[in-house]
């Protein structure tokens, strides 16, 4: 199968150099390979490019408008091998990242002003969405998850860990008891997150090391944490969230942790990408950035 833009190359390089010696040795090529790939590019398209004599060569009608055709898009690829080159050596361009709603708002948000000043050449467009995306087909760089543990085919490099705290307001402890254990949380009204990576079974580890995964049966199940947290703070049940989420109903006693002894095992902030082989320099800048940001937690 003949390779057009090789072809091409050596078309153009025939016509511009006038014969083909000349076209071989400017593409270090023997001159029967040149002859090779004209007579497979004339072949190919179905027409006689070239007037061939033992004195000169000259263009047919629809070799002159062929011979302009392949300049320009000689030209469009060396372009943009040129572009692709720079980007692998300096971040530019568009990077699109998708982050969990509320981390994006807390965390990440914060986090993209310094980036950019780092990165100024950079164009950001954020997806904030709970729900799993799918890179390849959504044109997603890099997606930023929580999870305990991820069985994704993608690549994923952990970032830091997520403490996840199980609580509730004061008024519904008062008024429905407060669970001293795991097991006690099936005698109340759950308030569950959709993707919790965990489902709705809460695995606990006690201080002594001991585990227990318990199913509970959500009152509500709902796919943004914060407003599950403002359920929770009407006094309409428990729930489990991460710390940026709770840390100022927590520091103001509006919402008080429950079952001190355990806790919800380890949660982490993973990056995820499709591919290690030839990462794009925008794509390695932003996860290095946030392994950066990451370890001065």
């Amino acid at each position: 199968m003949i390779d057009i833009t090789k072809a091409m190359q050596a078309f153009v390089a025939v016509v511009d150099k006038g014969n083909f010696v000349s076209a071989a040795e400017m593409l270090d090529t023997s001159t029967a390979a040149i002859s090779r790939q004209i007579s497979g590019l004339e072949s190919h398209l179905g027409v006689r490019l070239l007037h061939r004599t033992t004195r000169r060569l000259s263009l047919t009608d629809i070799g002159q408008e062929f011979y302009s055709r392949s300049q320009s898009i000689l030209s469009d690829i060396a372009e943009a091998e040129s572009m692709a080159g720079q980007e692998v050596l300096q971040p530019k361009g568009m990077l699109r990242i998708s982050a969990p709603h509320s981390y994006g708002i807390h965390e990440l948000a914060p986090l993209l002003t310094v980036f950019r000043r780092q990165y100024p050449d950079l164009r950001l467009d954020i997806d904030l969405s709970d729900r799993v995306v799918d890179l390849a087909n959504e044109g997603i760089d890099v997606a930023l998850r929580i999870s305990r543990a991820l069985t994704s085919q993608l690549i994923a490099r952990r970032l830091h860990e997520i403490s996840m705290i199980v609580c509730a307001t004061p008024a519904y402890l008062k008024q429905h008891g407060c669970p001293q254990s795991p097991d006690d949380l099936s005698e109340h009204a759950i308030l569950n997150y959709s993707y919790l990576s965990t489902g709705e079974n809460w695995a606990f580890t006690h201080q002594d090391g001991s585990e227990v995964s318990i199913r509970v049966h959500p009152t509500v199940q709902a796919t943004n944490g914060e407003l599950l947290t403002t359920l929770a703070l009407d006094d309409a049940g428990i729930i489990v969230q991460p710390d940026f989420i709770l840390a100022p109903y927590l520091a103001r006693g509006e919402l008080v942790p429950i079952l001190p002894q355990w806790s919800m095992g380890r949660f982490y902030l993973y990056a995820l990408y499709l591919s290690r082989k030839h990462l794009s320099a925008k794509v390695r800048a932003f996860i290095d950035f946030m392994a950066e940001q990451a370890a001065q937690r």
